[in-house]
């Protein structure tokens, strides 16, 4: 490969990488801290409550991976490089981060959402990214030289998104800043990536198809593959944009929709 490390067949996705994992506590990201430690990575996992962040980092080390965990809040400038430093003060560096992380809104018509709930959402799912981004590329600059990022964006992301406005444009937003950031850094060897992920089984979707029963069968009858993803199955997309093996992909968003926007 031109200016990569190469990667030999059988070898772990993430073997030598410092990972570092936001929204780590539960769903795609508590996936993704297993997946990527099992793939070789030494991962820190961020998210607001220690108690999840716990549980998964003792599951990580259970299987034998190498794990830590730091408590972030998304919205907070200070909280954010808090996080960024903690992975290089662990590890000695940082190479690739995947930035998971979200918060949810009440699913209804936009002139419903109160304004708090708009300036929440926007906090977490696009101030976020940002500050991590921005945190997350100077550290790459000072340690690894090189690395990938990967930004969890939305199918809801991609089209009209009655259900949840606020929620689709902040993501929307983040597509927009993966662009931006992938023309921006690639001429440093800094990849960045999104995932877009479909009906996926997490507390969030859970918590959607409680609230409006039926969301979820609905969803999977627009699904060509018929059936929602588990966790993993997002995770496993973001560890191949962040490995050596799609060493010339940037400014992609993934759709791992199961076929819904095909």
């Amino acid at each position: 490969m031109n200016d990569t490390t190469s990667v030999l067949p059988g070898t772990r996705l993430l073997d030598g990488k410092v990972a570092l994992i936001t929204g780590a506590g539960r769903g795609i990201g508590a996936a993704a801290a297993r997946l990527f430690a099992r793939e070789g990575a030494r991962v820190l996992l961020a998210a607001r409550t220690e108690e999840q962040l716990q549980r998964v980092r003792d599951a990580v080390r259970a299987d034998g991976g190498t794990a830590d965990h730091v408590v972030c809040d998304l919205a907070d400038a200070d909280s954010v490089r808090g996080a960024v430093d903690r992975a290089v003060e662990l590890y000695g560096r940082l190479d690739v981060a995947f930035n998971n992380g979200a918060t949810g809104q009440p699913p209804g018509p936009m002139d419903q959402l109160s304004e708090a709930d708009f300036d929440r959402v926007c906090a977490v799912n696009l101030k976020g990214p940002w500050l991590a981004m921005n945190a997350e590329v100077a550290a790459i600059r000072r340690t690894a030289g090189r690395g990938a990022l990967v930004n969890t964006s939305s199918v809801g992301s991609l089209l009209a998104n009655p259900a949840l406005p606020a929620y689709g444009a902040t993501k929307r937003a983040v597509n927009s800043l993966t662009a931006s950031a992938a023309a921006t850094y690639g001429p440093e060897g800094i990849r960045v990536n999104a995932v877009a992920p479909g009906t996926t089984l997490t507390e969030m979707l859970r918590a959607w198809d409680d609230e409006s029963p039926g969301t979820i069968d609905r969803l999977n009858a627009q699904t060509p593959l018929g059936r929602a993803a588990d966790p993993e199955e997002i995770a496993q997309a973001a560890a191949w944009l962040l490995s050596d093996r799609s060493s010339y992909v940037t400014g992609t968003v993934l759709r791992v929709d199961g076929g819904m926007w095909a």
